[in-house]
């Protein structure tokens, strides 16, 4: 079997970002340029992934990837739920929409997933939210299929790496959206570990290739975790801008917009810890959402949907890494060129003593 970087001639992988940002067009136009495109599973019906799948072989032969949830346990608390659910109650009048419905399932259709995915392999199958079980990721071994699987922690990295994946993501605090965090609680917020440090905790942990993933935007940063270990690095929001991005506009407006200052790790939105711009609803409700995902993610998808048809960010979730000022308006190709070029403007700047983007 190849190993992942045999896959792709530039250590650049675009994150799998789910809620319509990986569309098939961004995947494809990464893979072509020489990176890793992936498409996000998340949120998607186990035959609208398959469609997915299907419409981005026909846009490209190179390899790619398809990232799935992993199911989350029932540990919500439904009276905590309810008090969310009325608290939102003045959104839901706002935006002339009914909350959704917090019960609508808790495995994302994991198991017709696997069975698409083991029926008709694809080249790479990243997990998140937690670790696959041994005989899952034997059974993409075998058909050829590499495996990833997100881990936030060194701890976390040694579990992926006993379940037998062939790599691990590692995740700094740094990076927009989910947290791929393996069990969720309230105590651990707040705890998350930058990627640098990260990045060293794990090269001592486990003995598989590591993808560095966490506010990266640049080469000269993707060169950083290469020579701190990694074999290549995940970057989202640095393609989220791009014309093939399947974001909305006002999110792609909002990562350079200057009203937008900062982000924050919030459940607002789903109940789990995601990174986003701080905006209206994540002010008002995140102080108060509780550890209830995906019930809260249920929840909150009409008022989500509404907002984004009416293009108000002030009540969208525009998940974003710590970099998102740096984020360039390319095409999804040029920006993996412009990228490769500057890793080697780096590496080169490193080896003579200069300084590199």
């Amino acid at each position: 079997m190849s190993t992942l970087t045999d896959l792709f001639p530039h250590p650049i992988v675009q994150a799998p970002m789910a809620g319509g940002a990986s569309v098939p067009q961004l995947a494809a136009a990464v893979s072509e340029a020489g990176g890793l495109g992936f498409l996000a599973a998340g949120y998607k019906t186990a035959d609208g992934m398959y469609q997915e799948i299907k419409q981005l072989r026909g846009l490209t032969h190179r390899p790619f990837g398809v990232n799935v949830f992993m199911p989350q346990p029932d540990h919500a608390d439904p009276a905590a739920v309810e008090v969310y659910a009325n608290q939102l109650a003045g959104e839901a009048t706002w935006y002339k929409t009914e909350l959704g419905d917090r019960d609508s399932g808790r495995d994302d259709g994991y198991d017709a997933k696997l069975a698409v995915l083991l029926d008709d392999p694809v080249p790479v199958v990243s997990f998140h939210f937690g670790v696959p079980a041994p005989d899952v990721l034997d059974s993409l071994r075998r058909l050829g299929t590499l495996t990833l699987v997100t881990a936030t922690t060194a701890e976390e990295a040694l579990a992926v790496q006993e379940a037998g994946a062939d790599a691990v993501i590692a995740q700094g605090v740094e990076a927009g959206g989910h947290q791929g965090t393996h069990r969720d609680s309230h105590e651990n917020d707040g705890a998350g570990t930058g990627l640098l440090s990260l990045l060293a905790q794990v090269r001592e942990t486990v003995s598989i290739p590591i993808v560095a993933a966490g506010g990266i935007m640049r080469g000269s940063q993707i060169a950083a975790v290469l020579a701190a270990g990694a074999s290549a690095a995940q970057l989202g929001t640095a393609f989220l801008a791009t014309p093939e991005s399947g974001a909305h506009p006002a999110h792609k407006q909002a990562l350079t917009d200057p009203h937008f200052v900062r982000t924050e790790l919030t459940r607002a939105f789903s109940g789990r810890p995601a990174r986003g711009l701080v905006n209206r609803f994540m002010r008002e409700h995140g102080p108060y959402a509780p550890a209830a995902y995906p019930e809260i993610h249920h929840l909150t998808s009409p008022l989500r949907k509404a907002a984004a048809k009416a293009g108000d960010a002030q009540g969208m979730a525009l998940w974003a890494g710590q970099g998102h000022r740096l984020a360039r308006d390319l095409p999804a190709g040029r920006l993996v060129e412009v990228l490769a070029a500057e890793v080697q403007e780096a590496a080169t700047a490193l080896s003579t003593g200069g300084t590199g983007r």
